[in-house]
């Protein structure tokens, strides 16, 4: 099965394109940042270079280890679900669930190392960024040698390898099963309630000092909280739609089609649900720990410059992850509903209704997000807000909210349409005819 893996893998790449950007950035990440551990390590490193590097290895790698799961995780379920197909024939054929498994979980771990490869470069360069940008703050000093070795090296590839054959497991699992599972939405609501449990713990430890370390525990809850979301986006989904008044053919499909395809269209949440949970906890909490430093009267510590740093790199890591991420789910799913579309067109619909449905689709997705989103940042940012200053909420209004939520709506609308378009040129015969 690995030989029929590996064949697969040359004759059709392009099928594997979004796994591999997705293995790339990922692995790029995980070895920037833990090439600081090497950095960190070498000799004649002070302490205080030492702790700030092993800081940001720290923090940031987990924050890496998480989002390779999920990027990878997305990817490989939408391409599996694609290939059902495929993958009926291949049983019909005589082919086993062990074979099937083992010839999916083949393909994804050498695409992830193929992607952990030509992550090597990128993450040299990055790490020497990075490390260049802790000297240019004073948190580093300036006598540090860069060094990429063996625990950025097999870190990358251990995170990558795991994360693919995981994940690829994962959604293989479902695919090759005859009989439809049953209480697959308990157990996700289980582990989604389990997980805002532990949200709402590490929140607790908020409340129980004034030191500005204390935004990690704020953070991590909020992280918990998209979680949970995430994993009972399907439920979550399928509330809102009940909600919504939407009227017209357009507004009538959406509606239909988000209700009875709400698994399918909900992995598009849990992106959606971490970018906007993560990344306005984070900018929020910076923003607030950078009102009571000033109000305080003494200058930024290194540690509370490196802790900026770290959180606004979080950041871009989060952005630039979750786009792709997004933009990754909705591309495959708009794409293979090219079948659909031509069904619609053939019983009435005219272009314009399916891309109006297409919005409609885009925009209650990216508002579930959004909302859910920002009540997990919510929970991190009030309880934090409450401690570092005399108010509740922070004094940065809305800006940077409508900032994260132009990024979303860019993100989600766009590639839908653009995708939905670029399908609609081809005929409804043809796109009927040739995905059947």
């Amino acid at each position: 099965m690995f030989t029929l893996a590996m064949r697969s893998v040359r004759k059709r790449p392009g099928r594997f394109v979004a796994t591999l950007l997705s293995a790339f950035l990922g692995a790029t990440i995980v070895m920037t940042f833990n090439s600081m551990q090497d950095t960190a390590g070498a000799d004649g490193v002070d302490a205080v270079s030492k702790d700030i590097l092993g800081t940001s290895a720290g923090v940031v790698g987990s924050y890496g280890t998480l989002l390779v799961f999920f990027a990878v995780a997305s990817t490989l379920t939408v391409n599996v679900r694609q290939r059902s197909s495929e993958i009926e024939l291949l049983r019909c054929s005589g082919a086993t669930p062990a074979q099937i498994k083992r010839m999916i979980v083949g393909e994804s771990v050498v695409v992830g190392l193929v992607g952990t490869l030509l992550a090597i470069g990128p993450a040299m360069l990055g790490g020497q960024a990075l490390l260049d940008l802790f000297k240019d703050s004073g948190q580093v000093s300036d006598s540090v040698d860069f060094v990429f070795g063996p625990i950025a090296m097999s870190s990358g590839f251990a995170i990558t390898m795991v994360a693919a054959a995981g994940a690829a497991f994962l959604a293989v699992r479902r695919a090759t099963r005859r009989v439809k599972p049953r209480g697959r939405g308990r157990t996700f609501l289980t582990l989604g309630s389990l997980i805002l449990g532990a949200g709402a713990v590490s929140f607790t430890f908020t409340l129980s000092s004034t030191d500005e370390a204390l935004m990690a525990p704020a953070a991590y809850g909020s992280i918990l909280l998209s979680v949970a979301f995430g994993l009972m986006a399907p439920g979550l989904l399928k509330g809102l739609v009940m909600l919504l008044p939407l009227r017209g053919p357009s507004g009538y499909l959406a509606v239909r089609i988000l209700r009875v395809q709400s698994k399918q269209l909900s992995g598009v949440l849990v992106p959606m649900t971490l970018f906007a949970g993560m990344a306005t906890a984070t900018l929020y909490m910076q923003a607030v720990e950078n009102d009571a430093i000033d109000a305080s009267g003494v200058p930024k510590t290194v540690d509370a410059k490196n802790l900026e740093t770290l959180n606004l790199v979080i950041v871009g890591i989060i952005v630039v992850f979750s786009c792709i991420m997004l933009i990754n789910s909705l591309y495959a799913s708009t794409t293979y509903r090219r079948k659909e579309f031509g069904q619609q067109r053939l019983a009435g619909g005219t272009p314009g209704q399916v891309l109006r449905m297409i919005g409609i689709e885009s925009f209650v997705l990216t508002v579930t997000g959004v909302v859910f989103g920002v009540a997990a940042a919510l929970a991190g940012i009030i309880p934090f807000t409450v401690v570092r200053t005399d108010g509740v909420l922070p004094e940065q209004g809305l800006g940077i909210w409508l900032g994260i939520v132009a990024v979303a709506a860019l993100a989600t609308l766009g590639t839908s349409l653009v995708t939905a378009r670029r399908a609609l040129k081809t005929s409804a015969i043809s796109a009927v005819s040739l995905a059947a």
